[in-house]
């Protein structure tokens, strides 16, 4: 697996650089697509599947793809599954599946909580795929349920303008098995359970009482 070690400082450090040399790149007709589609509500689709095997590494990896509706020049993808390894660089293709040069650098500080990537898209809906591992099995619960990010820098006027969009869930993994969760989300977390809770609340309250009668 082609997986580095960095720190948040770092992270960050690759995301300003889109405002950096990596947007001294951008072509002009990249401005015209943002002007199409608002780079601040950008429309995003993604899922999870199963990822295929890394040499060398016997951990779960989460195949993550996702397109959006105008040009990117780098995204994160946040897992609430500890992230213990991240493959680079993720795949690009057209509507016709074919492997486009464009291209990104992914990287997160491992383990973690995200994967973080930096390169560009010339236009929209350009399918990119890659992965990360996790240090559970795919389908067990809690499964991983990843949201996504995605910035975009160009030109306007002649200054470099950075947008923000997001974050869109892309969900719990595609070929798991369906349980009682499976109806729930990231963004629609599954209600905790009250019985349990009220349990929980009459044995502390009666622990209470019995410490209060000692004394």
């Amino acid at each position: 697996m082609h997986a580095s070690r960095t720190t948040n400082r770092k992270a960050r450090l690759w995301l300003a650089a889109i405002v950096g040399a990596g947007a001294l790149s951008l072509a002009v007709p990249a401005l015209s697509q943002a002007e199409e589609s608002n780079p601040n509500n950008y429309n995003c689709l993604g899922s999870l599947a199963a990822g295929q095997p890394e040499a060398g590494s016997e951990e779960q990896q989460v195949q993550y793809t996702f397109y959006c509706n105008g040009p990117i020049t780098g995204f994160q993808v946040q897992s609430q599954i500890p992230v213990t390894g991240v493959s680079s660089p993720p795949i690009v293709t057209n509507l016709e599946k074919k492997e486009l040069a464009d291209t990104f650098s992914c990287s997160g500080e491992l383990p973690g909580w995200a994967a973080n990537c930096v390169g560009g898209t010339v236009g929209g809906y350009e399918n990119v795929t890659g992965q990360f591992a996790i240090g559970t099995k795919l389908c067990a619960e809690p499964r991983v349920d990843a949201l996504l990010t995605v910035v975009y820098a160009y030109l306007e006027k002649g200054k470099v303008t950075q947008a923000i969009s997001g974050p869109y869930d892309l969900g719990r993994p595609t070929g798991c098995k369906a349980d009682a969760y499976s109806k729930y989300n990231r963004f629609n977390p599954a209600p905790l359970n009250q019985k349990k809770q009220a349990a929980k609340k009459g044995k502390k309250g009666a622990k209470k009482k019995a410490s209060t009668k000692k004394k």
